[in-house]
C-alpha cells in the first residue's frame, strides 16, 4: 500500500476500535500514536501529562507522528490533540496521507468515553472541556481532512465503508 490513511478526531471517535477494523479489512498494518508514545515513555497518557507536563507530551507526539509518516502503516489512528500545532499540520498536509476526520456529537462522545478514564484534557467539567476542544480543534480538523465520515448511530463497517469508498 502506497498511501496511508490517518484517522483524526475528539476523544471517543472511535478512532482506535475503526482503525483496528479498517487495516484488518485492508490486511496492514495499524498502528495508534497515543500507544506509541505510551510504550516509547513507559507511561499511560494520563501519567505523561502528570508527571511531565502537556508540553513534554506535545512534542512526543510530534516526533511520533512524524515516525509514523515514514513508516509502512496503513491505517494510523492520531491522538485527538495530535494535528493540532502548526508544525503536525504542516506534517500530514505533505504526507500524501489519506486523512479521515471521524465526527461525533457531545452526546456520543460522552456515552464512549464515559469523560471518567483517563482523558487528561477532560478533567473538571469534561462535558464544557469536550466543546471547548471541538470548537477550536473542528475548524482543524476539517481543513486537514481528505473526507469526513460521520460515526453517531453507525457500526464499525458502515463507516469503514464509508472510508474505503474515499480510499
Amino acid at each position: 500500500m502506497s498511501t496511508q490513511i490517518i484517522l483524526i478526531g475528539p476523544p471517543g471517535a472511535g478512532k482506535s476500535t475503526i482503525g483496528h477494523s479498517l487495516a484488518k479489512k485492508m490486511k496492514v498494518k495499524f498502528a495508534d500514536t497515543d500507544s506509541l508514545i505510551e510504550a516509547k515513555l513507559d507511561k499511560k497518557i494520563s501519567d505523561i501529562f502528570v508527571d511531565l507536563g502537556e508540553p513534554v507530551f506535545r512534542q512526543e507526539e510530534l516526533v511520533v507522528l512524524a515516525e509514523v509518516l515514514q513508516s509502512d502503516n496503513g491505517v494510523v489512528s492520531l491522538g485527538g490533540g495530535a494535528p493540532i500545532s502548526p508544525q503536525a499540520q504542516e506534517l500530514l498536509r505533505n504526507s500524501g496521507a489519506i486523512v479521515i476526520f471521524l465526527d461525533i456529537s457531545l452526546g456520543k462522545a460522552a456515552a464512549r468515553v464515559g469523560f471518567n478514564r483517563d482523558r487528561p484534557l477532560l478533567l473538571g467539567n469534561p462535558r464544557a472541556q469536550w466543546n471547548e476542544l471541538m470548537s477550536s480543534r473542528r475548524p482543524i480538523y476539517e481543513s486537514l481532512a481528505t473526507a469526513v465520515v460521520p460515526v453517531d448511530d453507525r457500526s464499525v463497517n458502515e463507516i469503514c465503508a464509508d472510508i474505503l469508498a474515499v480510499a
